[in-house]
């Protein structure tokens, strides 16, 4: 798990493209300190695993449904990326829960300066709008943002200088693709409220299931 709070801007030190998959290889600094072969890194908000690490770089696998589901398919050589190591259970939790898993990608479509703040207005598809509310939670490329306003198609979020300078939104531009990954709680709290609906097509073969297993077992004991 993350927490949202970048730790430092890396780079894309080189890309190794498979048929669907890539190996990533990533330059950084602070996140070396106590980095392992196993661990969790989350870059541009994906949830990786170092699987080689040395002189302050580490490789990464990228599975075909990463790539389908992020802005990967885009990453270039001396591309810089956000870094964020998984949490510690004794540190500060300064973001929200973020898991890494993105559940899509959006697009940014107006930048505008209010005072000390800069406004992102980013499109995402229905599938992550769903997930979205005013002052809600939102990882965009894995920073932890709040949401200050919302459309049908559309939602916004403000973001200080600090957080601006420290990760890769200060690189954005109207047009440019982010990894978007919605406020976990909400994905499990609209799944049970969903179980048993016309649209839970997993809890309507469980009912056909338990449906033919009990009648089942009335006919086996004469009752039918």
């Amino acid at each position: 798990m993350f927490t949202g709070i970048i730790e430092e801007i890396g780079r894309i030190v080189s890309i190794k493209k498979g048929p669907q998959s890539l190996v990533l290889t990533i330059g950084g600094n602070i996140i070396f300190s106590d980095l392992k072969i196993g661990d969790s890194v989350a870059v541009n908000g994906v949830c990786l695993t170092a699987t080689t690490i040395g002189n302050k770089q580490f490789t990464a696998d990228v599975m075909p449904e990463s790539i389908s589901m992020t802005t990967f398919t885009n990453l270039k050589v001396n591309q810089p990326v956000n870094l964020e190591r998984a949490m510690i259970a004794n540190g500060r939790f300064g973001g929200h829960i973020v898991a890494g898993h993105v559940d899509g990608t959006g697009r940014v479509t107006n930048i505008e300066r209010k005072d000390n703040a800069v406004i992102f207005t980013i499109a995402a598809p229905k599938s992550v709008m769903d997930y979205i509310i005013y002052k809600g939670s939102i990882a965009i490329d894995g920073i932890s943002l709040t949401i200050m306003n919302r459309t049908e198609n559309t939602f916004s979020v403000s973001i200080i200088p600090h957080t601006l300078g420290e990760t890769v939104l200060s690189n954005a531009n109207i047009g440019t693709e982010v990894n978007l990954e919605t406020d976990i709680a909400g994905r499990y709290i609209r799944h049970f409220m969903n179980l048993g609906s016309a649209d839970d097509q997993y809890s309507k073969e469980q009912t056909s299931k338990s449906t033919k297993s009990m009648e089942s077992l009335l006919i086996e004991n004469g009752f039918m």
